[in-house]
């Protein structure tokens, strides 16, 4: 959004990691110039339009880098070649390209139909008829869209079809829209209206809230084992997945919230719960691992999304918990998991390149066991410091 201004932006408290670095050497490619401080990013503007109009772009495994590059790339009448690792070409975006389709974009598939790697060609960009997008495999696709319509500079509605899955994510789009000078008429999470006259405009400044999603391992540490405050985010955070700490409250964890901080700390032996997940996929995975510390059976209900993040990680929770001695069972959009009665010691854990997966793992050392987490490098897509984090906590 700050490249797509048109005068700088100073982004505070940005996350270096893989993603991040995927999406700034892409900009670096397309001609936009920025340069960094120890904790924030100047940004120049190029005000809707890349100066570098041809370009091959590699994008690893960063989902939220490739989704809105694809849509914003369309829209620049540009010769553009998007491709990533083997995983992300596994990814699917049809969902996103046919939406895309509808208002003129030209994109062609590199290789099989419905994923990446794509071509992206210039296009005759009109719109006559609301743009109409599936809402139930990610929220990404639509977050895309919303990034790149105002590139359009017309009035137009995009429509969802089905569920939105992930509101909270939309949320956040919208949210960080409005700070750069972009505003839908949200009705419903059904349709989203734009008024021709919304164009980029630099906020000046902008503060990266802390991830909620990367906390919610710290704050599962504390449910179990203790007590941890995670500072740098509070209960009027923007992101959906602090609604995690409402459930673990439900399992038994004491949480308070204070002008800057969380607080958590463990209070009763943790329960196990029935838990709609739609609204924190991501720090659903979390819970999957705090179910084996937890009395009684755990059901993770609505994270059909997790079968197309960077694993089936439904399929990698099931097969990992099951290694600690879990009994796990899973449907297309559902794991329950039954705790073991001890949990084994010295296993290995794959991490099918799955940064999260990592993560939530790391927290069977609370059961006082060993666990070898293999290819813990993984976790630099989101959070290179996170082992060292991790072990100043719990050491």
């Amino acid at each position: 959004m700050a490249a797509l201004c048109n005068g700088q932006t100073t982004i505070n408290n940005y996350l270096k990691s893989d993603d991040t670095c995927r999406m700034l050497e892409a900009l670096t490619t397309l001609g936009v110039i920025f340069k960094g401080a120890e904790n924030s990013l100047i940004i120049e503007g190029i005000n809707h339009k890349f100066p570098i109009q041809q370009a091959k772009l590699f994008l690893g495994n960063a989902g939220t880098a490739f989704r809105p590059l694809t849509a914003v790339l369309s829209l620049m009448g540009g010769d553009y070649e998007v491709s990533g690792i083997a995983r992300m070409h596994e990814r699917p975006i049809r969902d996103l390209i046919d939406a895309l389709e509808q208002i003129g974009a030209k994109i062609n598939y590199l290789g099989v139909t419905g994923f990446p790697p794509l071509k992206i060609l210039p296009g005759n960009i009109t719109y006559k008829s609301p743009i109409k997008i599936n809402g139930s495999v990610s929220s990404q696709f639509l977050t895309a869209l919303l990034i790149a319509c105002p590139l359009t500079n017309q009035d137009l509605t995009i429509e969802v079809d089905g569920d939105l899955i992930s509101k909270p994510y939309i949320n956040i789009t919208l949210k960080i829209l409005e700070k750069f000078g972009i505003h839908y008429k949200n009705s419903n999470w059904q349709s989203f209206k734009l008024n021709h006259t919304s164009h980029y405009k630099t906020p000046g400044q902008i503060l990266v809230e802390g991830d909620a999603s990367s906390a919610s391992y710290f704050f599962a540490a504390a449910a179990i084992l203790g007590n941890i405050e995670v500072n740098g985010i509070n209960a009027s955070s923007i992101q959906g997945d602090l609604n995690f700490l409402k459930v673990i409250n439900k399992m038994g964890a004491k949480i308070e919230y204070l002008e800057n901080s969380v607080k958590v700390t463990q209070q009763d032996n943790l329960k196990g719960l029935d838990i709609d997940c739609n609204e924190i996929p991501d720090a659903a995975m979390t819970l999957a691992v705090m179910a084996i510390f937890a009395k009684g059976k755990t059901i993770l209900r609505n994270i059909g999304s997790w079968r197309v993040k960077e694993t089936d990680r439904i399929h990698a929770m099931e097969t990992e918990l099951k290694k600690l001695g879990a009994h796990v069972t899973s449907t297309s959009n559902s794991i329950s998991i039954l705790p073991p009665s001890t949990i084994n010691n010295n296993v290995i854990i794959d991490t099918y390149d799955d940064h999260r997966m990592a993560m939530c793992f790391s927290l069977v050392t609370l059961a006082n066991k060993t666990v070898t987490i293999n290819e813990p490098e993984c976790v630099n897509k989101t959070y290179p410091e996170f082992f060292k984090d991790f072990e100043a906590v719990t050491s």
